[in-house]
């Protein structure tokens, strides 16, 4: 299981993100499997700044997660991400949140992504993604979400459906 998280909070939210899910399942060695609603949250880190748009996909590749991270960073770049502020605004932002049951801490990866159990606006949408499957130390999504008590931040936007990717 691969699962990556995107936010935007910058331009259209919603068309960044559709965006960047299209370009990920274009690229000839990437498949997206599944496709969280959307969600709207508060900043996190910087608080001045626009709302975001979140979700969570799964896909399949056989990239190595730093091949993964780099078609990530690529993505971004096209899509007019500017990385100038830490937790700063922007048009699209990609995680990857589980890359299977690697296990990397290095400076250039960090997987599994290591703030993904205190952030609700990734277990939710996670959630629905991959239902009751284990993601930290032996945790669902659900019980996960329990722990934190408060998911007053995280508000669903919209259902996103695969065919906009077809297309």
């Amino acid at each position: 299981m691969i699962l990556l998280g995107l936010g935007s909070n910058l331009g259209d939210r919603e068309i960044n993100i559709k965006k960047a899910i299209y370009k990920l399942h274009q690229h000839s060695e990437i498949s997206v499997d599944n496709v969280s609603s959307l969600y709207e949250t508060k900043p996190v880190g910087m608080l001045e700044q626009p709302h975001f748009l979140n979700a969570v996909i799964s896909v399949q590749t056989k990239l190595t997660p730093y091949d993964l991270l780099q078609v990530c960073l690529n993505t971004e770049c096209q899509l007019g991400r500017i990385r100038d502020r830490r937790w700063g605004p922007r048009t699209i932002d990609i995680d990857i949140l589980i890359y299977h049951n690697l296990v990397i801490q290095d400076e250039v990866l960090q997987l599994p992504h290591p703030r993904l159990h205190e952030r609700c606006f990734v277990l939710i949408p996670m959630q629905e993604v991959i239902n009751d499957m284990p993601i930290h130390q032996g945790l669902t999504p659900r019980q996960l979400l329990q722990k934190l008590n408060d998911s007053s931040d995280v508000a669903f936007y919209k259902r996103l459906e695969m065919e906009f990717i077809q297309s």
